[in-house]
């Protein structure tokens, strides 16, 4: 649908106006997008939500697809407006405001710094749980210190071995439903209700409770927004759209059969030994064997996101070293021999470590990985606002012709966005607060009101991509 302005020509990707090469099939856009977005996501937060919404995860689950799928479409048609920007800061930028678009950017740095913190202590609480003999901090020292090895060395797995990995965390995924259904099958229950209760159970529903489950549940979908970094090397660019829809919906059913399973095998009465990495406790008790597969599975998973995360990090951080937003010779620095930001990755490296082993002290009751979690998603659904803020500026706003459907798919998105955001704790509301008051308040000030451009988010085009990780 138009909205009455011509769409802006696409911007070259590399050196000499050399684009990129348009091969990308509907197909592939959506495997991307589900390897990005993780056959096996909701599993590492499944403790967390089903304690905070007092079970109601498949509910939850549910929800949040629901969620997520208004603000894909937006995506999706941002996307096609411009096929060279691929990120919510450039709509929110380009359609509302340069101020807006670097307060959504500043939100979305918070997101890239602490998501490889999250696999970080994720990772370190579940080989805990395997060797209780080596303290946690031990742990969170050797992934924070392995993760900043292999980036500083430029290792990378190639897009075959990532889809090796995603074939492989498949497999155990099927394992544990097949598992999962033998164990229901031979256990006695109490009647049909019991098949009901993952979505709605009249003893422990809480509506805010929910809410607040499904706010941390959205991490389950984060990476369907990166199929619109793609729309310049897709066949065809209106093809976005539908791809990031579809990897919603595809998601959603693969995380609702998981869920679904694991709510049938531990009923919402039965304490977890560990909320946070409950998921392999539910397997193990399907089958035995499992508790170590799923285990050892989710570790994998995470250690391939934490380590695409950190170097993702790294190189936002440099691009605001080279825009002169932090000192350019530490922050725009590059490693001429691997040609990475070097000194960037041993920042947040040093960083994710020091607030791996301090949070869960400050913290002292066992939420850290729930705080991070939740920061995440302070981060994300500020992010989200804001996509849903261009599409509605875009498509209805500034459109020769409005459309109710303009105005209602974005504004819901928008809406429902943040509800979610007000529902998250208030732990991280604060924190994030914070974090986003510290940003604005530098961002004006180096600006002197935001009358310049502070901060060019846009990696430089000779910089090789990453390839897409399997994220738990």
């Amino acid at each position: 649908m138009s909205d009455g302005r011509p769409p802006p020509t696409p911007q070259s990707s590399g050196p000499r106006g050399v684009r990129l090469h348009r091969a990308l099939s509907l197909k592939d856009l959506i495997l991307y997008g589900i390897i990005v977005t993780s056959p096996v996501a909701p599993m590492s937060v499944y403790g967390i939500v089903s304690d905070r919404a007092h079970g109601h995860v498949s509910l939850i689950i549910l929800l949040a697809m629901f969620a997520m799928l208004l603000t894909a479409v937006s995506y999706g048609r941002m996307a096609r407006a411009y096929p060279s920007a691929g990120s919510a800061f450039s709509y929110v930028g380009q359609e509302i405001s340069p101020a807006l678009g670097y307060v959504v950017g500043w939100s979305l740095v918070m997101d890239y710094m602490l998501n490889p913190l999250i696999c970080v202590i994720w990772c370190s609480q579940q080989a805990h749980v395997f060797l209780p003999n080596i303290p946690y901090s031990a742990w969170a020292v050797l992934f924070a210190v392995l993760f900043t090895f292999l980036n500083v060395q430029g290792i990378k797995t190639s897009a075959r071995v990532n889809l090796l990995l995603a074939a492989g965390i498949g497999v155990v995924a099927l394992i544990f439903v097949a598992a999962a259904t033998l164990y229901v099958l031979r256990h006695p229950h109490s009647g049909p209700d019991f098949f009901i209760r993952p979505f709605y159970d009249p003893i422990h529903w809480q509506g805010d409770a929910v809410l607040a489950g499904t706010s941390v549940a959205v991490l389950t979908y984060m990476g369907f927004d990166a199929v619109s970094t793609l729309a310049e090397e897709a066949k065809r660019p209106h093809q976005i759209l539908p791809a990031t829809v579809l990897t919603c919906l595809i998601i959603g059913a693969i995380s609702l059969v998981e869920v679904y399973a694991a709510q049938l095998i531990w009923p919402v009465r039965d304490a977890f030994p560990n909320v946070d990495t409950a998921f392999p406790f539910v397997a193990g008790r399907a089958w035995p064997p499992l508790f170590v597969l799923m285990g050892m599975t989710l570790i994998v998973a995470q250690m391939g996101s934490g380590i695409a995360a950190q170097l993702g990090a790294a190189r936002v951080l440099y691009g605001m070293g080279r825009s002169n937003a932090l000192p350019s010779s530490f922050f725009g620095a590059v490693e001429p021999r691997r040609r990475i930001p070097r000194n960037n990755v041993v920042f947040v490296g040093s960083l994710v470590l020091l607030l791996a082993v301090i949070l869960p002290v400050a913290t002292k009751n066992g939420t850290a990985y729930e705080l991070a979690v939740s920061l995440v998603n302070f981060g994300a659904m500020i992010a989200f606002m804001g996509v849903n803020a261009a599409c509605f500026t875009r498509y209805f706003l500034r459109a020769d012709k409005r459309r109710p459907f303009n105005l209602l798919m974005p504004l819901a998105g928008f809406l429902v966005c943040l509800l979610l955001w007000s529902h998250l704790s208030a732990a991280s509301r604060i924190v994030g607060s914070i974090w986003m008051i510290l940003g604005i308040a530098y961002g004006a000030w180096k600006t002197h009101g935001f009358r310049a451009a502070l901060v060019n988010f846009e990696l430089p085009p000779d910089t090789p991509a990453d390839s897409p990780v399997v994220r738990a």
